[in-house]
């Protein structure tokens, strides 16, 4: 029982249908990429539809759905419209995210309003278009890009930080309330990953992986069933290590980590 996976394990992924939000560039785009190479149909979603386009490449599993996660209505035509195409959809996997580095002095309303609605009230919007197939259906399920900054309170991380800490603690909620209706719930915590958000940060960050790395390692968590796909696991371990530390040890070691005083 301890020690069974948490979700059921995905041995084929031929045939499954993957509602992939932010599917336009980074982790996303690769995730996608990876997703129809080994077979499965893709409905790409962001809201740059020539950029999707770019990503599906043509292929013929591909199903480009523009949406901006901030329009409520644009969640539920798409929605309908993917389960036209394919049926349904077996797993919704959100991998959106805005961020601007940023100490708490500098945080601007409308700039921390729309990061934090981006981020994690459009999860809500998201769940509520497909939870109800998904639980009539008693199969599916929902994966939550989230963010080892989710761990701790990083500095720099004034509003992105605590938008991913709240989304860790409704991948646990979700986990709950879901496992036994026959949906399963995955959370994803990267570490440092090379894309358009990390280039805007001035510090060095430890174990950094490319978009198609960081892919690799969430298929492979979801195949194996796992929860929390977390990774790389020589830098997320470590600060899973200091979310136990006293938190007058584990801040200074983190100003030391990022730089900043």
């Amino acid at each position: 029982m301890f020690f069974a996976p948490m979700n059921a394990p995905v041995h084929d992924w031929h045939g499954r249908r993957i509602w992939l939000i932010g599917a336009s560039s980074g982790i996303g785009a690769a995730l996608a990429r990876q997703a129809l190479a080994a077979g499965a149909r893709v409905a790409l979603s962001a809201r740059r539809a020539d950029a999707l386009e770019e990503v599906a490449g043509g292929h013929p599993q591909a199903l480009v759905a523009p949406l901006d996660v901030l329009c409520p209505d644009g969640w539920h035509d798409q929605h309908a419209r993917i389960c036209e195409a394919f049926g349904g959809v077996d797993l919704l996997l959100f991998c959106v995210a805005q961020y601007q580095p940023e100490r708490s002095w500098e945080v601007r309303e409308d700039q921390a309003d729309f990061t934090l609605r981006t981020n994690l009230s459009s999860v809500y919007v998201a769940l509520a278009t497909v939870l109800p197939g998904m639980i009539a259906a008693h199969r599916g399920g929902i994966a939550l890009v989230a963010s080892a900054a989710g761990y701790v309170g990083l500095p720099g991380a004034s509003v992105y930080g605590p938008g991913k800490a709240a989304l860790i603690n409704l991948a646990e909620i979700l986990y709950s309330d879901l496992h036994r209706k026959g949906i399963d719930v995955y959370l994803i915590n990267p570490g440092f990953v090379q894309t358009k958000l990390t280039a805007k940060n001035s510090f060095a960050m430890p174990a950094i992986q490319t978009p198609e790395q960081a892919a690799r390692e969430i298929w492979s968590g979801i195949a194996r069933g796992l929860f929390e796909i977390h990774f790389p696991r020589r830098f997320t371990n470590w600060l899973k290590l200091l979310q136990m530390l006293p938190f007058r040890w584990r801040t200074a070691l983190l100003q030391r980590l990022v730089g900043v005083s």
